[in-house]
């Protein structure tokens, strides 16, 4: 028995030096006590680190050279076509509102109830139309400062709406373009503070915390 294990420990350790694995054996209970100090913790179900898998950062395919946000172009559609969809929408309940008016001495019959439809039509038709219109200007006006200036800021936004303002009224007179441009740059300035208050803010109550530290 003891020269069959030893004649075959000689054949392994043979066969072990001649293929260059002659490392000693170790037990399970030698190598229950060995610390794993500088190794990773491995995922049971992938042989690859989890903390490769988290990514600290937003990755998007994108073609060389552009932005990760939406230009105005690209946002020009959507304005459009909410602004138009809203109009409509608002349009046909003050149509609602003014063809029931109108019609409250008439009885619930069917001319009343088309009359109120030709109403809720109109006035969806009309608001839409200005709506859109004036989102169009907006537009317009801004991917065009936008490309002279080179730059995309705030001031890009106060001047579009100040000039669809002062276009959009041009047909009332010269008050009629200072009170739209006034209009329009009122929105348009309290548009960009509303989309630069967490900024504000921020910098405002850090400000002062340094202060008084």
């Amino acid at each position: 028995m003891d020269n069959n294990s030893q004649g075959s420990g000689g054949i392994k350790a043979g066969l072990g030096g001649l293929f260059g694995g002659g490392a000693p054996e170790y037990s399970n209970t030698e190598l229950a006590g060995v610390p794993l100090t500088g190794m990773s913790p491995l995922s049971p179900y992938l042989n690859v680190d989890p903390r490769y898998l988290v990514q600290d950062t937003d990755e998007f395919i994108l073609p060389t050279g552009a932005s990760k946000t939406r230009g105005r172009f690209e946002l020009a559609f959507f304005t459009i076509g909410g602004s138009c969809m809203t109009g409509a929408a608002l349009g046909a309940v003050n149509g609602l509102r003014m063809g029931v008016k109108e019609t409250r001495d008439m009885p619930w019959s069917k001319p009343r109830n088309v009359q109120i439809l030709n109403m809720v039509t109109r006035q969806g038709a009309s608001w839409a139309n200005s709506l859109g219109s004036v989102a169009l200007l907006y537009s317009a006006f801004g991917v065009a400062i936008e490309k002279a200036r080179g730059a995309e800021d705030d001031i890009n936004t106060v001047a579009a709406g100040t000039l669809t303002g002062m276009l959009f009224k041009s047909g009332s007179g010269l008050k009629g373009v200072a009170r739209g441009g006034l209009v329009g740059l009122a929105l348009s300035g309290a548009y960009a503070l509303y989309n630069n208050w967490d900024h504000l803010t921020g910098s405002s109550s850090s400000s002062s915390s340094s202060r008084l530290y």
